[in-house]
């Protein structure tokens, strides 16, 4: 068996973009091109980050999200393939939480394929919660997309004065 080196969680930088194009690629049937991802570099709302091995410095997965105001999205998360189910998704997806908890995020949303299990399941582990479906949502199958959210603040009167 492999040895394995340690998950760093690090900014994206364009000098990783074809790292995380390649498993833009092979996850998705209609990946973000490379515009898309320099996009999120130079937005200031935009957070993006990269799952790295090291060694051997190699991006084994990526998250995509805004923070605007008291809200978040997630965008984008994926994992290679080949490195699936060894707790990379997990670790960024917990990056992106408690980047959004420092914030002052109240709430996080995403979408999500209603034929991702893996992924949906991912997300029910940190207590998001379905909130609703978008009808046809991915213009590559028309598959519908589950809403998902996540409450970080208690929304009690306390806050809302």
């Amino acid at each position: 068996m492999k040895q394995r080196g340690r998950i760093a969680i690090d900014r994206m930088a364009e000098s990783d973009l074809d790292g995380v194009l390649k498993i833009e690629r092979i996850s998705f049937p209609a990946p973000w091109s490379r515009a898309l991802f320099e996009r999120e570099l130079h937005m200031p709302f935009a957070k993006a980050c990269v799952a790295r091995e090291i060694p051997p410095d190699e991006i084994v997965g990526y998250l995509c999200f805004w923070v605007v105001g008291e809200e978040a999205h997630i965008l984008n998360l994926a994992v290679h393939p080949d490195r699936q189910r060894q707790g990379i998704a997990t670790h960024l997806l917990r990056y992106g939480v408690n980047h959004c908890r420092k914030k002052g995020t109240r709430e996080i949303t995403l979408e999500v394929r209603r034929s991702n299990y893996k992924a949906i399941s991912l997300y029910r582990n940190f207590q998001f919660q379905p909130r609703g479906i978008r009808r046809r949502y991915y213009s590559d199958s028309r598959e519908d997309a589950v809403i998902m959210g996540l409450q970080l603040v208690d929304p009690s009167p306390a806050y809302l004065g």
